[in-house]
């Protein structure tokens, strides 16, 4: 397995899979060309003989300057269980140590338990302030939106 960092036609092979590799769920309007064109030094694949079996899409915060963000990852559901999500995450965390940063922060739908386990076994926190509990887990409501209910995940970075 190979990591490199993305680059803008990244996109055009993405984007038509992203639906597919989430069981059907419409999601390839979450990740639109611009995170391609504009977060390449933060934002990842990886490939196996040449094809993508992963991504992560990542970057710095503006806002606050101790913190990054992880706006959307995917693994090739072939590939997944393979440590390819794992060694992702690991990269971004490298790129943002190396840029004075030690806080990551993420989110994801209630509904994807997957996800929801992934970023607990990954040491993510779940942050508590959510306004209902959704199967016990704290949920803030409309976060992205209207019905777009999100758990928020914290994890702060060893120096």
């Amino acid at each position: 397995m190979e990591f490199r960092s993305v680059k803008g036609s990244d996109y055009y092979v993405i984007s038509p899979l992203i639906n597919a590799w989430w069981g059907g769920r419409q999601m390839s309007d979450k990740l639109p060309k611009l995170f391609f064109d504009h977060f390449q030094n933060t934002s990842f694949i990886a490939e196996q003989d040449g094809k993508i079996i992963g991504f992560l899409i990542g970057f710095l915060s503006q806002t606050h300057p101790e913190e990054a963000y992880i706006h959307f990852v995917g693994v090739h559901p072939d590939y997944r269980k393979c440590g390819v999500g794992r060694q992702l995450y690991h990269k971004f965390f490298d790129i943002v140590k190396k840029n004075g940063r030690h806080i990551v922060r993420c989110v994801t739908s209630p509904v994807n338990k997957t996800s929801i386990a992934f970023h607990t076994r990954m040491g993510f926190a779940i942050e508590k302030n959510g306004d209902k509990e959704v199967d016990g887990i704290s949920v803030y409501t409309d976060y992205d939106g209207p019905h777009q209910d999100r758990v928020l995940f914290v994890k702060e970075l060893e120096a």
